[in-house]
């Protein structure tokens, strides 16, 4: 198993070096550590003794959006480009909505839903396959995606805030807060995974919740940002040995109060829907015993790209639009 621990120590170096946004690394990786603990017995087996590489891993898709320019689209859907709530001019089927749009014009508004699908049927595949390494890689990567569609701004093509003089608002709100809060006073412990019906809907729903939120979130900050003076909304704090400007303590904690724990609550469903997936995925497979897996290791090539990704996050030119 070096070959997991290597690429897991990739990752923590690279925790150490880069700044990343989309729940942030604190986020996607609490996500992903606490799925684990939804899941059956016959799928712990697995999970819980590769539950460090399945949560450092929870990051990689940020890590290739600064490698591949394809990648960035695949974390949100500027889904207020095709009307209004709830936005029934663009079809929920892949097929349709190309039919109606293009999938250029599609890729380029963001394919977050129909990203989260892709992955499932990929994961059900490494589950068929019986394939070690690759449900772990998957597994790590879709409760990625799956924590970004939980994301308000993810699904609004204001997606900082850029429009209405509100700029970095994206990772005030799902890196700042859960960063400050989490730890502290949040409860990640929401019962048990379930077999999901039907992936598609299941998804769409919970970016159409996202979308909905969104005016909220930019609305109660800017409400709220009138009533802080500047210098009480920043606060100069140490971040890995360098002092950085981060949105105050103070002014965190009343704009998480505004909102009445919604920061809380989309983390705790991402993290519900998550194993949620990894079961039905699991389920749609024919529940193979975990048990007897091949593949425990990674291959040449996949090493490869670990090293590709973590080279691209050293040089830090992202690919594709900034969300910070």
């Amino acid at each position: 198993m070096w070959l997991f621990r290597k690429a897991m120590l990739l990752s923590l170096l690279l925790l150490l070096q880069i700044p990343c946004f989309c729940w942030g690394f604190f986020g996607h990786r609490k996500i992903n550590y606490y799925a684990v603990f939804l899941l059956p017995p016959q799928m712990m087996v697995l999970y819980k003794p590769q539950i460090e590489f399945i949560t450092d891993h929870a990051v990689d898709p940020d890590m290739r959006r600064y490698a591949v320019k394809e990648e960035g689209p695949r974390h949100y859907i500027d889904i207020d480009r095709y009307g209004t709530y709830p936005y029934d001019s663009l079809p929920r089927a892949w097929d349709a909505a190309v039919a109606k749009f293009s999938e250029d014009s599609l890729i380029a508004g963001g394919i977050v839903p129909w990203w989260v699908q892709i992955m499932k049927a990929r994961l059900t595949n490494a589950f068929k396959e019986k394939n070690e390494a690759k449900i772990l890689k998957l597994s790590a990567e879709i409760g990625h995606y799956i924590g970004d569609a939980h994301v308000p701004l993810h699904a609004s093509s204001n997606h900082n805030g850029q429009f209405t003089d509100q700029r970095g608002i994206h990772g005030f709100w799902e890196s700042r807060i859960p960063e400050l809060l989490a730890d502290k006073s949040w409860d990640f412990f929401v019962g048990k995974a379930e077999y999901i019906k039907s992936p598609g809907d299941f998804i769409w729903k919970r970016v159409l919740e996202s979308a909905a939120a969104a005016d909220t979130v930019l609305k109660f900050e800017k409400s709220l940002s009138k009533r802080f003076p500047e210098d009480q909304r920043f606060a100069f704090e140490d971040r890995n040995g360098k002092l950085v400007r981060q949105y105050s303590a103070a002014y965190t904690k009343a704009y998480d109060a505004s909102m009445k724990g919604m920061v809380e609550r989309r983390m705790r469903q991402a993290i519900y829907a998550t194993a949620s997936f990894w079961y039905t995925a699991w389920v749609d497979a024919g529940q193979p015993d975990l048990t007897k897996l091949t593949n425990k290791t990674f291959s040449e090539e996949e090493m490869k790209e670990y090293n590709m990704l973590t080279e691209a996050w050293r040089k830090g030119a992202i690919q594709g639009r900034e969300e910070n």
